[in-house]
């Protein structure tokens, strides 16, 4: 019995760690396939637009699937549904280790995405299992994996790919991914904390429906035209299928999401921030990264290579692993909402500093980690606001929905700097390549955002209070409860009538 309990311990203190490098996994396999994209229509016979399917399919599965598998989750079993998105996400790269067909690549690239809710699942499995002491460090290391993973995943898979068999990478990727699988099975315990009920297919059929003409229309309208007759419908068949399904999701019994209590500020308020940061946190890499390799000829490109590019924003993702734990300190002393409006701030400052100076490499670092210093403090704030302000039996979920936002202020990032980027352009041996205005205007824009983020964070309400027994006030939250029990999360009503 000594050996067992000695056993279970050992699981319990790993954990955390263990669920971490499952959200850095998720972060690398999502970017390892960057350095690729220029050598794809080579190495696959295939054209150079079927071939960014392998970045659209990751996108558009993780948004549809991460709330899908996030609701799966707080119904049957967290661990469960965690294990089955880690194990799609490896089985995906096997399938890219195994083949040059670019259908079965994006086909595998798609299975990738499900990984997308190992963030979600992972926050609502530290908050029903951890003590309250731990909680806000461990969700705070968990949210931060996003940015150390990306940060990690550049300059790993450029250097494979510079020196090995592109296949080498996805055989590396599986490998991790297996020891990923294998550590979350035997370490993660299952949670006691469900809301039985029957799954709202339909209503998971409506939102993947909705999500894939949303985000298809903002990926692919660049290339398609933003007037053309396919992305405008696109655009409009997402306004009528949202429309049907949110007009569903309220008359549904047990709706995949609970659009009353999404409504509320307490929660609507961090979602809208959720997608403002992850608009303004996207264009740091994807800026930099296309800036620091342009061409020398430009009169700013410092022509560097894809592992130098990666090199340089790797400082940006060890400060995201060093400040996580920052983090959460100040959200216990501050409260998270605090913690969410300083860390848009800092983001606007980073790109202040990126405007006023983006051709010195060592002030292009600088800026670019202090931006990831600022999406630090706002991504470990962010489930720290949904955990106070939703049941325990829908954390998964409404984080789902949370990361889903991030994932759309991702896309429309991407889309709207591609568009500044185009109408900036100077000719250069023929070729039309962005001016350094336009990156400028770039940095603007995300900048701009970040403040409209921070004056959201601001109107976030704070947590009520409610009497103690000895007349002084404290903030309504979760209250301490042993470890596993069914009873780890805010009582239901609390947290309705709260939010």
């Amino acid at each position: 019995m000594t050996a067992v309990r000695d056993t279970r311990g050992v699981r319990d203190r790993l954990t955390v760690p263990v669920l971490a490098f499952g959200g850095i996994l998720m972060a690398v396999m999502q970017t390892v396939v960057v350095p690729l994209l220029p050598d794809l229509p080579r190495l696959t016979g295939a054209s150079a637009s079927a071939v960014s399917w392998m970045v659209t399919a990751t996108l558009l599965s993780g948004a549809v699937l991460t709330p899908v598998l996030g609701r799966a989750g707080d119904m049957y079993g967290k661990r469960r549904v965690l294990l089955a998105a880690l194990a799609l996400m490896t089985l995906g790269s096997v399938l890219c280790a195994l083949t040059s067909d670019i259908s079965l690549l994006i086909t595998a690239r798609a299975l990738q995405g499900a990984a997308a809710a190992v963030v979600p699942l992972s926050i609502s499995i530290l908050r029903d299992e951890l003590p309250p002491e731990r909680t806000g460090s461990a969700v705070a290391l968990m949210s931060s994996t996003v940015g150390i993973g990306a940060a990690l995943g550049l300059p790993l898979a450029a250097l494979i790919v510079q020196y090995a068999n592109w296949h080498v990478m996805f055989w590396a990727t599986s490998a991790l991914g297996a020891v990923g699988l294998a550590l979350a099975w035997w370490a993660v315990r299952e949670s006691p904390v469900r809301e039985p009920g029957r799954f709202d297919t339909l209503g998971a059929l409506g939102l993947a429906a909705g999500l894939v003409c949303l985000l298809l229309g903002v990926s692919q309208g660049g290339q398609w035209g933003w007037g053309s007759p396919v992305i405008l419908g696109l655009f409009t068949a997402c306004v009528l299928v949202l429309a049907l399904w949110w007009r569903q999701q309220l008359r549904a019994e047990r709706p995949l999401v609970d659009l009353r209590l999404a409504a509320r500020p307490r929660v609507a308020l961090p979602h809208l921030t959720a997608l403002l940061t992850g608009f303004a946190f996207y264009a740091n890499s994807l800026v930099t990264a296309q800036l620091v390799q342009a061409p020398e000829t430009t009169g700013y490109g410092l022509g560097l290579s894809i592992v130098a590019t990666g090199l340089c924003l790797l400082p940006g993702g060890v400060t995201m692993l060093l400040l996580s734990p920052v983090s959460a300190r100040l959200s216990a002393a501050r409260g998270p909402r605090v913690t969410l409006a300083l860390g848009a701030a800092v983001i606007a400052f980073g790109y202040g500093i990126r405007i006023a100076d983006s051709r010195e490499l060592w002030v292009i670092i600088l800026g670019a980690t202090v931006v990831s210093t600022g999406t630090t403090l706002a991504y470990t704030a962010l489930p720290t606001l949904i955990l106070r302000a939703v049941p325990a039996g829908q954390t998964a979920s409404a984080n789902g929905v949370n990361v889903l936002m991030r994932t759309v202020g991702q896309a429309v990032c991407s889309a709207a700097v591609a568009a500044v980027l185009v109408h900036h352009t100077s000719p250069l041996a023929g070729v039309a390549v962005p001016t350094l205005h336009g990156y400028l205007l770039a940095f603007a824009l995300a900048g701009t955002v970040a403040l409209v983020a921070c004056a959201a964070a601001l109107s976030i309400p704070g947590d009520p209070a409610v009497p103690t027994s000895g007349g002084a006030r404290r903030p309504r939250g979760r209250m301490a409860s042993p470890r596993g029990a069914a009873g780890g999360g805010p009582r239901e009503d609390e947290a309705l009538e709260g939010a």
